[in-house]
């Protein structure tokens, strides 16, 4: 998994180009057949951060944590070996004005990995 970072302030590239950029990733992932999954999220003016202390819910407009890097997005793809994930990163539009965060993705045993909500709502139409 990417963890796609970036600066809300300070963006060298407009949303408009980043898209694009995105775009031309995607299809280079798609290309060399690793890509699985991707999705934008919005930033931080829309979260909403949810905490149970003691049983209480306690609601925040807002992230977590105050930061620069805020984070974007993400992509799953499917990669051989830490080496070309870490290769996959540095193509990534993000990686040029923030950052990239990549990890492994767990399998979990006994997890239900059906199909996602978007799917199902699909299916449904």
């Amino acid at each position: 998994m990417f963890l796609l970072y970036w600066n809300e302030n300070d963006s060298p590239a407009t949303p408009e180009e980043m898209i694009r950029e995105h775009f031309a990733f995607t299809d280079q992932a798609r290309a060399r057949g690793a890509y699985v999954s991707s999705e934008a999220i919005g930033g931080t003016v829309a979260a909403t951060t949810v905490r149970v202390r003691d049983g209480k819910t306690m609601i925040t407009d807002g992230p977590f944590a105050e930061a620069k890097e805020v984070m974007g997005g993400f992509y799953i793809l499917d990669c051989k070996d830490l080496d070309e994930a870490l290769d996959f990163a540095a193509r990534i539009p993000d990686a040029r004005s923030a950052g990239v965060e990549v990890r492994p993705v767990m399998h979990v045993p006994g997890w239900d990995y059906g199909p996602t909500a978007e799917y199902s709502r699909q299916a449904m139409a």
